[in-house]
Order: structure tokens, then C-alpha cells, then sequence
């Protein structure tokens, strides 16, 4: 029983990143299938997957084709009820869905201005009244959930719900332009960037490189203002550690170095995603 969840480029689309954590999260059996969201192969890849016209498109093991990130939520949440997708109590519940909601349907000056972009920070960023005012929103909506609801956890219902997947990206929004935000906010920001399960989301977008680098700006850049990475960086030759892939367990072919230290991976992926984020994979940091 596996879903298939097609998505588009981990660094920009912001709608898979919140289908794959809606997986990924609650661990439920996932492949993914990465489409030509900036390639210009998206419709054809899609053709198979109708009505589709967008990422992500979840199929479900026993064929149905979901087209939406709402749809996908409620779905997985009324297939796994012993998930916790949705907060337990009623009423959060209903706060956490409100919430979805309006994320799904509203702040389109936040997302026109601010597109998810999560290789670097930009620095200097101008923004408009209308992105002040989503953002504003945002906070009070996080103020209000964390205020009933957060108090036994980090997240915006206290255990990490629908709700949290559906807002990472505008948290990665709020890291990647700067955009000024209360100190309990700022926490929740930084509760995203430190979540595992993003980590490795960035850490697998960054194995990808573009020319030209979509949304591109006339503007100063800074580190990403996550956990700063372990250093690394990708090798030609050396003496592996390690035989077999900590991922796979295919023999190595890919090589990384760390600290005077050479590890190997069975291709060039499972090789730059690690060096982009090498303490956001357990099985590697089990190597070390």
C-alpha cells in the first residue's frame, strides 16, 4: 500500500514541498517522481495523471488520482485516522482546518512577491503594504493556535499537524526574504528550518542546480539562516570508509569528504544531498 506523489523542483515548488511533508511527516509508504516543473515537460508528464495540471498529484494505491494539496490532506487524513494528521481535540481541529484553509486560498500578494526559493537568503528585501499585511495575518493566525493550542510542542498545535505542513513554506518565506516577524513567530520559523524532514527536503532540492537560477533578483544574498551545515563537498577520488551506500546499500561509485574523511554513495543524488545537509541524514550521521 504506497502512494506515488509526483512533484515538482524541491527549491521553488512550494505546494510539493507541503504534499511530500504531509507524507513524509507521519510516515506513511511513499515514492516520489520528480516532474519537469521548470524543464517544460511538466504537461507531458503529467498526461498520465488526469485531470493534473499542477503539482503535487497523489496517487493512491488503489488508483485515485488527487490534483490538490487540500485534497491530499483530507484524503490522507480520512484514510490513516490513527495518523494524527489533524489535532485529536474538536476544537483545535476545526482552528487547525480554518487555518489550512485560508492558507490555501488566500495571501497571493505573500506568494506573488516572495516565491519559496531555499537556496540562499536575499538580503535588502523591499516589501509592499500588501505583503506586510498577509504577513501580519500569518502571525496572528500562529499567535492564536500556538496561544490555545501549542503548548505541549513547537508547532502550531503543540505536535506537528496538516496545519504546520501547509505553513512551512511560508516559513521558509519569511526566512529566505527576511520579512520582519514577532519573536514567537521568528521561533516557529526557526522550528521550521531546524525540522528534519525539511532539512532533507532543502538538502535534496540543492543536489539540483539551474542556469539560468529561476526567480533571480538584483539583490545582495546571505547564507540560508538555517542549522548551519556540516562542511563537505564532493571528491573524484579517495579511500571510502564505507563500502556500500548508508541509503542504499549498493556499492559506492560517489564520493564525498568531510573533515579529512571520505565517505561513499551509489550515485551522484544520494552524494550531493548529503553534502548540502549532511547532519539532516540520520544514516550518514551514523557513519561518522
Amino acid at each position: 500500500m504506497t502512494y506515488d506523489l509526483f512533484i515538482g523542483d524541491r527549491t521553488f515548488s512550494s505546494w510539493s514541498l507541503r504534499g511530500w511533508l504531509m507524507l513524509d511527516v507521519f510516515d506513511l509508504p511513499y515514492r516520489t517522481t520528480l516532474l519537469g516543473l521548470y524543464s517544460g515537460t511538466l504537461a507531458a508528464d503529467l498526461a498520465d495523471l488526469a485531470p493534473a495540471r499542477t503539482v503535487p498529484v497523489l496517487r493512491a494505491p488503489d488508483g485515485a488520482i488527487l490534483t490538490d494539496t487540500l485534497a491530499i490532506a483530507e484524503t490522507l487524513a480520512e484514510r490513516h485516522p490513527d495518523a494524527g494528521l489533524w489535532p485529536s481535540d474538536p476544537i483545535a481541529r476545526g482552528l487547525a482546518r480554518s487555518m489550512v484553509a485560508e492558507m490555501h486560498a488566500g495571501f497571493g500578494a505573500l506568494r506573488g512577491e516572495c516565491p519559496m526559493m531555499l537556496a540562499f537568503a536575499w538580503q535588502n528585501v523591499p516589501v509592499s503594504d500588501a505583503v506586510s499585511a498577509d504577513v501580519d495575518r500569518v502571525c496572528t493566525l500562529w499567535a492564536m493556535a500556538r496561544d490555545r493550542f501549542g503548548a505541549d510542542g513547537p508547532w502550531l498545535f503543540g505536535a506537528y499537524s496538516l496545519a504546520d505542513a501547509f505553513y512551512a513554506p511560508v516559513a521558509a518565506r519569511i526566512a529566505t526574504y527576511g520579512l520582519p516577524v514577532p519573536d514567537a513567530a521568528q521561533a516557529y520559523v526557526a522550528a521550521h528550518l531546524s525540522h528534519i524532514n525539511f532539512r532533507q527536503w532543502r538538502a535534496m532540492g540543492l543536489a539540483k542546480t539551474y542556469d539560468p537560477f529561476p526567480y533571480r533578483r538584483d539583490l545582495p544574498v546571505a547564507p540560508w539562516p538555517g542549522p548551519r551545515p556540516i562542511p563537505a563537498h564532493a571528491v573524484d577520488t579517495g579511500s571510502p570508509e564505507n563500502a556500500a551506500c548508508p541509503y542504499s546499500g549498493d556499492p559506492v561509485t560517489h564520493l564525498l569528504e568531510t573533515n579529512g574523511r571520505v565517505f561513499g554513495f551509489c550515485n551522484a543524488f544520494c552524494r550531493d544531498k548529503t553534502v548540502a545537509d549532511p547532519a539532516a541524514w540520520p544514516q550518514f550521521i551514523a557513519l561518522l
